[in-house]
């Protein structure tokens, strides 16, 4: 390693330190000054620390360095006139040209969403509060599916340029009646399952992918386009997860009318 990407990295951690601090601050003063406790454990909170700090530092340092420059050079690939059309000048271009993009955002999108730390921790911890009720892999799968249609479509409405609002509200309503019909006990899993996909490995790739596509696609905006896909990425596995529980409540209901229970009597006949 050179001595300038030392330096850019000893200065990330040093950022990272400074951005921990305040959290620390935060931690040690309810435990200390509110609690009146002492930290329990506070050799192993110490050398956690550092490995956050160290760890956080490293994750940084190769966005910066590669998951950043990978998605714009994927998108700039994905958009030149050269790989979708030969022959096709860039002014005629229209938005089916652009399919392999809208693969590769479904693609990505679920694999960095199957992947997400977040996204598993959450699904662990519904699998164990429902008493296994509600399925990890299937929950994951569900938002994974979500991730990925969201991006598909982000990524065909930076290449159409329709505004992201239209997309929003239409969600929303979508959303809103899932809601009035979602069994209860998936309602408020959903509404999170949205949040914790937006974390540490979707969102670099998402925003150096719209960004990218923004910048290679003729008339387009990296700061009015570019923006948005993490909105529809939070956006789309609420109504993923919440019709995933509604598909499976339905089938649950019609395997349960096939087999109905035998009644009291049946096993008094002769």
């Amino acid at each position: 390693m050179s001595g300038g990407l030392i330096y850019d990295l000893l200065a990330t951690i040093g950022s990272t330190v400074i951005d921990v601090l305040p959290i620390a601050a935060i931690l040690i003063g309810f435990q200390v000054g509110v609690l009146r406790q002492n930290i329990p454990n506070l050799r192993q909170v110490l050398v956690g620390t550092v490995y956050v700090v160290i760890g956080l530092g490293f994750f940084l340092f190769g966005l910066e360095r590669a998951l950043f420059p990978l998605g714009k050079a994927m998108a700039r690939q994905l958009t030149d006139p050269a790989f979708i059309g030969a022959g096709i000048e860039a002014a005629k271009l229209s938005w089916h040209h652009y399919y392999w993009t809208y693969i590769f955002a479904f693609a990505i999108g679920f694999s960095t969403t199957i992947a997400e730390p977040s996204l598993i921790a959450v699904a662990i911890k519904a699998r164990e509060v429902s008493g296994g009720t509600v399925s990890a892999w299937g929950l994951r799968i569900a938002v994974a599916i979500g991730v990925a249609l969201s991006l598909a479509v982000g990524t065909w409405r930076i290449v159409t340029g329709t505004p992201l609002y239209i997309y929003m509200i239409a969600g929303y309503i979508i959303v809103i009646f899932q809601t009035m019909r979602a069994p209860r006990m998936i309602i408020p899993l959903a509404y999170d399952s949205g949040g914790v996909t937006t974390s540490t490995v979707t969102v670099p790739l998402v925003a150096a992918l719209g960004l990218g596509l923004a910048s290679s696609v003729p008339g387009r905006s990296p700061l009015i386009d570019g923006f948005g896909l993490i909105a529809l990425a939070s956006l789309f596995p609420m109504i993923t997860v919440m019709g995933y529980a509604q598909v499976t409540a339905w089938l649950e209901s019609r395997r349960n009318n096939s087999n109905p229970p035998p009644s009291p009597n049946e096993g008094d006949r002769t």
